[in-house]
């Protein structure tokens, strides 16, 4: 096996084959070893070993010490409402779950057609551009690609890298509130580097959320592309 394949580090590679190997009947199961996993897939012991702990992480396997590791049942999906005041923070909390962003890069962009037609700008518009993880209770739920005005919302890459939530960031921004113009949802097989950020099998489905938020004058002030784990969270549309 080689240290990168498909731009997949190794230990994902062999959490994705442990994975696959998971029968549907298998809960309560015990692992084999990790010497044998390591002998199995060509490996040493600690790439195995990391390879279990992000499994462990999604929640599929438990380990118990003297024991071995187990098989969990598949946790069920978290709801997410969408609506006119869609926001993670508060849909999240509202669960028992404690909401984490995270900022994971920012940088200067220029309005593409496609942008622009969501933020009704002019193609070529300075942009800035945020690339945020969102984590409840340590699970990684999504990740965003994010796209603000710049000449209205010139702080907003500090002020979202200082407080991990957009709605906080754009109060101190100047914009006390906004809503949800529209959310378009598609599907597709997860891109490396989200899977990677998503501790999510490098085949396996995401729900594509294309959305607007716009002021209480209906002006754009946000356009987002969200990537949700299909296995783990429902998108759930209320009026």
């Amino acid at each position: 096996m080689n240290a990168d394949d498909d731009g997949v580090t190794r230990w994902r590679r062999v959490a994705d084959r442990i994975r696959a190997g998971i029968a549907d009947g298998s809960v309560g199961e015990r692992l084999a070893p990790e010497m044998d996993l390591a002998e199995e897939y060509g490996v040493n012991r600690h790439t195995v070993r990391r390879a279990i702990q992000a499994l462990a992480a999604e929640g599929l396997v438990r380990a118990e010490r003297g024991r071995g590791t187990f098989v969990n049942a598949p946790a069920p999906r978290i709801s997410y409402p969408v609506g006119a005041r869609t926001r993670f923070s508060e849909n999240l909390a509202a669960t028992g779950r404690r909401p984490v962003g995270h900022l994971i890069r920012a940088s200067a962009a220029r309005a593409d057609a496609a942008v622009a037609g969501l933020l009704e700008c002019e193609t070529g518009a300075p942009l800035h551009r945020l690339e945020t993880l969102h984590v409840a209770s340590g699970l990684p739920l999504s990740v965003s690609t994010c796209f603000f005005p710049a000449a209205r919302f010139p702080g907003i890459v500090r002020s979202y890298a200082e407080t991990g939530s957009i709605t906080e960031a754009l109060k101190l921004e100047g914009l006390a509130d906004y809503r949800r113009r529209e959310t378009r949802i598609t599907a597709e097989r997860v891109h490396p580097a989200d899977a990677e950020h998503l501790a999510a099998p490098a085949d396996s489905l995401v729900l594509v959320s294309t959305a607007v938020d716009v002021d209480p004058g209906d002006r754009p002030v946000q356009a987002m592309r969200t990537r949700f784990p299909a296995d783990r969270m429902e998108l759930v549309f209320r009026p």
